[in-house]
């Protein structure tokens, strides 16, 4: 009989969480337009490339030419096309943004979850690892990396960027554990003798996920500003087209500075970056209400 009933609450309990987020992305519509504008970058990412061909051509009588109604963005000092260039380097952005966040997430999360869990000498193996982690300087390590790695593949960049940025992640779900694991209900999973791996994953987790997916969406921005940053440094090489490739030559061969014509070429890659990070912040707002029962209106 409690079978029954339990099946069959189920879907009566999706059905009234969809409708609860349906209400809270109605509440605001500027949230639907953070969704909206999430698809359209990972369909970029997706599918951009393949709208142009791998070679992009070029126009050899406009060489940094201005905006115009055939290039939106004007063009590059070699005559390709600056919209196109945006469209082709999402892919490497977001892909390796995609690598960081997931590798940050998994395992700050993971080890956040059993050191809170668990406290005692695990707890503490565990935060001092953390703290040995956050003290390490990531900007003269991938200086040392791109001696070995030319970080043409996007996910080289996202495997060094996850393993440098899951501590503060980690120090955060564990404090969310720790005040988690006095609740009611683990400590009648303690009673019933649950393994730790069942508590921490059937238990535990779910509570955190809303967290953990926030902090997804934070990391993939951050990822991405890492990354476009390094490459406008001059810090990676540059083995592939992405935004921190074009910023740099926007800004230190085309003159983007100086030269208006240009400026498109500096523009097209922030516009993007700055429309990325405007559609997270939607959507991590609306999740934070829809998770968050205080801010949940009525």
């Amino acid at each position: 009989m409690t079978t029954v009933i339990l099946e069959t609450s189920t879907p009566s309990l999706r059905r009234n969480f969809w409708r609860g987020v349906w209400r809270v992305m109605k509440r605001k519509p500027s949230r639907m337009v953070g969704v909206l504008i999430i698809l359209a970058f990972a369909f970029m990412g997706a599918f951009g490339p393949m709208l142009y061909p791998e070679l992009l051509p070029r126009d050899t009588a406009a060489l940094s030419a201005p905006p115009s109604w055939e290039h939106w963005f004007g063009t590059d000092p070699q005559g390709r096309d600056v919209t196109a260039l945006v469209v082709t380097g999402a892919r490497y952005v977001l892909l390796s943004a995609l690598v960081t966040a997931v590798i940050t997430v998994v395992l700050g999360a993971a080890i956040g979850l059993f050191s809170g869990f668990k406290r005692g000498r695990w707890d503490s193996v565990l935060m001092r690892l953390t703290d040995m982690k956050l003290t390490i300087p990531g900007l003269p390590l991938l200086l040392v990396l791109s001696t070995v790695w030319k970080f043409g593949n996007p996910f080289q960049i996202g495997l060094v960027l996850g393993l440098l940025g899951w501590g503060g992640v980690a120090r955060a779900v564990r404090a969310q554990t720790l005040s988690l694991r006095e609740r009611g209900f683990i400590e009648a999973a303690r009673g019933l003798g649950l393994s730790t791996t069942h508590i921490v994953g059937k238990e535990l987790l779910p509570s955190m996920a809303p967290y953990i997916a926030m902090n997804t969406l934070i990391a993939v921005t951050g990822a991405v500003y890492a990354q476009v940053g390094l490459f406008f440094l001059g810090v990676l090489p540059y083995e592939s087209n992405n935004w921190g490739v074009m910023l740099n030559l926007a800004v230190f061969q085309a003159g983007a500075m100086t030269t208006p014509s240009a400026l498109g070429y500096l523009l097209a890659p922030l516009l993007a970056i700055l429309l990325l990070t405007l559609g997270i912040v939607l959507v991590v707002d609306a999740m934070d209400e829809i998770f968050n029962p205080r801010l949940r209106e009525e």
